[in-house]
C-alpha cells in the first residue's frame, strides 16, 4: 500500500495523465493545447484558457515537452515536491527533470551511473531517470520521499550527492534540444552557432630593407 506520507496524492494521476491533446473548450485558440496541471482539482489536464476561467488561484504546474518526452521545470516542482536523487537536465536555458521513464536501448559500456529502476544511463550520480521511477522506488523501499519536510539524510545517506538546502540535488548536465511549451511536434537540436570565420588578417605594408652601397 502506497505510503501518502511519502507520496503526495496528485502525483501518480499527474504522471498517468496524457498531455498536449487540443482542448475540446478552446479548440480554435492559439494556445489551446492542454499542458497544465492543478494539484488541487487532481483531474484531466487543462488549457491555458481553462485556467483562467476555472483554476485562477489554484495550484497549477505546467508541463512541457522535449524530443516527444513530458518534461518540468525544476523552478515549478520543487516549490512542492522533493525532487532529490532525480536527475535534472538544462535543456535551452531551463532546468528540468523528466516525468516518466524513456525507453533506452542496452546501456553502453563504461556508463558510471544508471537508474536504479529501469537502469537507464544517467550523467551524474542521480538515484532515478525520472519522477516515475522515483515513485517506484518509494514502493519497492521506502528509502526515499517526495514529501519537501522529509528529511534528507533518509535519501541520501551514503550516496554522495550534492543535496541544496531544499533537497535539490544540483547538476550541470546538459542535454541537445530544446525545450518547448506547446507543440507536439519533435524537438530539434539546437541551432549551432556559426563556424569561425576563415578570412584572413590583412598583412601590414611590407617595409625593404635600407639599400646598403
Amino acid at each position: 500500500m502506497q505510503d501518502t506520507m511519502l507520496v503526495p496524492p496528485w502525483l501518480e494521476p499527474l504522471l498517468n495523465t496524457g498531455f498536449f491533446s487540443v482542448c475540446r473548450t478552446h479548440g480554435d485558440a492559439a494556445r489551446s493545447e492542454c499542458n497544465m496541471y492543478c494539484l488541487d482539482c487532481n483531474e484531466d489536464a487543462f488549457c491555458f484558457y481553462c485556467r483562467s476561467s476555472k483554476h485562477k488561484d489554484h495550484q497549477v504546474i505546467q508541463i512541457r515537452r522535449s524530443s516527444y518526452h513530458d518534461v518540468v521545470r525544476v523552478s515549478e516542482i520543487q516549490k512542492v515536491l522533493d525532487i532529490s536523487g532525480v536527475q535534472t537536465y538544462v535543456i535551452n536555458s531551463a532546468r528540468v527533470l523528466f516525468l516518466n521513464q524513456r525507453p533506452q536501448p542496452k546501456t553502453g559500456k563504461g556508463v558510471s551511473h544508471i537508474c536504479e529502476i529501469c537502469g537507464r544511463s544517467l550523467l551524474d550520480p542521480f538515484r532515478f531517470c525520472s519522477l516515475g521511477c522515483k515513485l517506484v522506488g518509494i514502493k519497492r523501499n521506502g528509502d526515499a520521499s517526495f514529501t519537501l519536510d522529509a528529511k534528507n539524510e533518509v535519501v541520501a545517506t551514503g550516496r554522495g550527492e550534492g543535496i541544496s538546502s531544499r533537497g535539490v540535488l544540483m547538476s550541470s548536465s546538459k542535454e541537445e534540444g530544446e525545450l518547448r511549451e506547446g507543440t507536439q511536434n519533435d524537438i530539434c537540436p539546437a541551432t549551432p552557432p556559426p563556424p569561425p570565420s576563415t578570412a584572413r588578417r590583412r598583412k601590414g605594408i611590407p617595409h625593404r630593407a635600407p639599400f646598403r652601397s
